[in-house]
């Protein structure tokens, strides 16, 4: 891995007035492996985990073709192997009934899962408020909580 070098951004509004300095990467006495936004990057985009996570949060899905109707250009390959991963890391659980014929299979979200519904939820409020050409046949922007009926869900880590 190659050595990263501390650079701070400044960041202004456009009246000039505010600003913002961040410093994107951490302190330099932190002995990490790796970046922390890249690891879970690799781990959340990867396609269709995201859109997984999405639908077993909000909209309860636990069953396999339920994913797969609903999950925009998926297809069954993908998913498995998806959901197979998604569980590896700990973001989802498994539960097998096996008494019932067929044998049912259902997936639901494990705790480090559950812990990016936040993310989710400020991913969807960014689109809504800057991309709302894209989603909207009005176009027109709307706030988070006038789309999904509740607030914003707060992280806690």
């Amino acid at each position: 891995m190659g050595s990263v070098t501390s650079t701070s951004i400044r960041m202004t509004s456009s009246t000039d007035r505010d600003s913002l300095t961040i410093n994107p990467t951490p302190k330099s006495d932190s002995k990490m492996r790796c970046c922390p936004i890249n690891n879970t990057l690799n781990i959340m985009g990867k396609r269709f985990t995201i859109l997984i996570l999405r639908n077993m949060i909000n909209g309860k899905q636990t069953r396999f073709n339920q994913l797969l109707n609903s999950i925009e250009e998926s297809n069954p390959k993908t998913l498995s192997v998806r959901l197979r991963e998604m569980e590896k890391y700990g973001l989802i659980k498994r539960k097998v009934y096996p008494n019932e014929k067929p044998v049912r299979v259902e997936y639901y979200p494990a705790e480090k899962g559950l812990q990016l519904q936040p993310i989710l939820d400020m991913m969807a409020a960014y689109s809504l408020k800057y991309y709302s050409k894209d989603i909207f046949k009005d176009a027109k922007s709307r706030e988070f909580r006038e789309v999904y009926g509740r607030e914003i869900v707060k992280i806690s880590l």
